[in-house]
This record gives structure tokens, sequence and C-alpha cells, in this order.
């Protein structure tokens, strides 16, 4: 064996064993890694503080019957590979460094490890039923998905993620906090000072008040309205629009109106409607037509049609039954 073949033979087992290396790199890469129940890694929440902060075009979803925020993973790299996070990391340094595509899914895979957010996909009300996926319509609203959470948590871009991960919630514990202290403050009503439970008094009654006024109003208005129906058609409201549905002070404007009468147009839809009924009849059973009067300024006209041309222009009913 020559020099060059043997330089060339070690080349080629440096090239297997670094092919071997790559694909078994891949391979653990490509392993599953079981979800562990947990406190989340700061990394994690570091993350997903920052996420939360970005503009992922969120969705509301329905997961387990309630309702959460739904983003799509493209969006998510995006924001990771964004100057803002970038900059956001010179000053967190909890923030993984990413330098390539393995070490952005990477970063991005804190999120299913820490169950800050989880992969879904859209659920099929019918899955598990014995009749089939079309057989029975649900009502569907428009931009709400219900999902359920899949098993194999991966990262693609055309994939769905829900945020399990609530943020810092430091509105709902104000909240909580100021609920806490209303409770309180109502419990303690016996300890409070008298002239202050001297003017709750005073505005309880005055409520009571402004209640009891606006019941006998609607029942001054309801007689009223009885009264100048008979005396005065079609009778008078005072504040017609009190129960609409509009704003508090347009409930009091105007004054009084007038009861709106009904459209008399219904007695001619009638008539005529029964007018072509009956031509209706007439031509499907080769009958002559029954006389109509039409009552003008000049004489009545009455016009019958002959049942000759009756019978020429009666179309013909043919039932046809289904084939199965």
């Amino acid at each position: 064996m020559t020099v060059p073949q043997f330089l060339q033979k070690m080349q080629e087992a440096q090239r297997q064993q670094q092919q071997a290396q790559q694909a078994q790199a891949q391979q653990q890469q490509q392993q599953q890694q079981p979800i562990q129940p947990g406190p989340p890694k700061p990394e994690a929440l570091a993350v997903a503080n920052f996420l939360k902060g970005q503009d992922l075009k969120l969705r509301t979803c329905i997961l387990n019957g309630q309702r959460k925020d739904m983003f799509k993973v493209k969006r998510a790299l995006r924001a990771l590979e964004s100057p803002a996070y970038a900059k956001a990391r010179s000053k967190n340094p909890l923030l993984p460094e990413i330098t390539d595509r393995a070490s952005l899914e990477n970063t991005f895979k804190l999120l299913p490890m820490s169950l800050l957010a989880l992969r879904v996909s859209k659920s099929d009300p019918h899955e598990g039923h014995n009749h089939a996926p079309g057989a029975h319509k649900t009502k569907r609203v428009k931009g709400l998905w219900t999902v359920k959470i899949e098993q194999q948590q991966e990262c693609r871009e055309e994939l769905h993620f829900v945020w399990l991960y609530e943020g810092a919630q430091v509105k709902q514990k104000l909240y909580a906090v100021g609920a806490l202290a209303l409770v309180f403050t109502v419990v303690m009503f016996p300890l409070w000072p008298m002239k202050l439970r001297l003017g709750v008094w005073y505005l309880s009654m005055g409520m009571l008040g402004l209640i009891g006024l606006f019941f006998v109003m609607a029942i001054f208005r309801l007689i009223l309205f009885a009264i100048t129906m008979f005396a005065v058609p079609p009778g008078l409201w005072l504040y017609p629009n009190l129960f609409e549905d509009v704003g508090f002070f347009d409930s009091f404007r105007p004054l009084w109106g007038w009861q709106e009468e009904k459209k008399k147009g219904k007695k001619k839809s009638k008539q005529s409607g029964s007018a072509n009924a009956g031509a209706t009849m007439a031509a499907m059973t080769g009958q002559p037509a029954p006389a109509t009067a039409t009552t003008t300024s000049a004489a009545p006209q009455i016009r019958t049609a002959s049942s000759t041309q009756q019978r020429h222009m009666a179309p013909r009913v043919e039932e046809v039954f289904d084939e199965d």
C-alpha cells in the first residue's frame, strides 16, 4: 500500500466517523424528553415573560372548557430572533443566547418543558362517537377554536401553542386585596362613626325614593295612555323611550309622544294574496278563475277568464318519488 492510498483511507475513515457522530447527535435531539411536573426553570420564566410582552397576534380558544390565549410558533420564533430579544438579553442574563437554529428551537422548547405553554390542535367535537363527523352540525363561534393538548411537543412554525403561564398577576392581586378591604369595611359597619353611618342612611333612603318614583311614573304613564287611547286615539305616551334600548338620558327624551299607528298596507296585501291564491288554485285544477272586481273612478269592471284559456295555461303537476 502506497502512502497516498494510506492517507486517502484515513481520510475516508475520519469522514465516516464524523458522519456517525452527527447522526448520533441528531438522534439524541430527536429523542422525546418527558415533561416532568415541577417548578419552572428561571430561564423558561424569563423567556415566557419576554414573549408575553411581544405581539404574537394571540387568538382566543377553548381548552378544557376555559378560555386560553393561543399563538403560532413562527411568531414566537420571530420574536426571539428580533433585536428586542438581544436588547432584553443585555438587561436580563437569564435569557439564553441564540446563535443558530438549534439554539433558537431549544430556547423555545423551554416553554413546554416547564409547562408554561403546550402544543395544541383543533379537536373534533364528534371524536369518539359512532356517528360521522358531519352528522350533527354544532354551532361554531367565528374565530374560536376548541383545542386539545398533543402528546408530541414539537417545534415547527405551522404549529399552535397555548399559554398556560398567566404572568405576574399583579392586577388580580390588587383586585383581591380591594375586594377583601371592601368586605371588611361593610362588616365593620357598626364601628363606623355616627356621622358616617347617618350619611349612608340618608343615601340609602334617597336611592329607595328614586326607585319608588320610577315605579310610580311607570304606572302613571300606563294609566295616561289607557285614558288617551279612548279619549284621543291613538293614545299618548309619557316618556315614550323609557323602556327602549337607548342611553340613560335618551330614555327621558322626548317628554311625550303619540302611539305609532300600524300601517294599513296589511289589508291590501291580504286581499292581493287571496286573489293570487285563487288564481293559482284555478290554474292547478283547470277550472275558471273567480271573478275579480277592480273599482276605479269609472264603473266597476268585472273580469272573468275563459275556461279554454285556463286549460292551456294550467300547469301539470306530477308526483316524483325519490329513488334509493
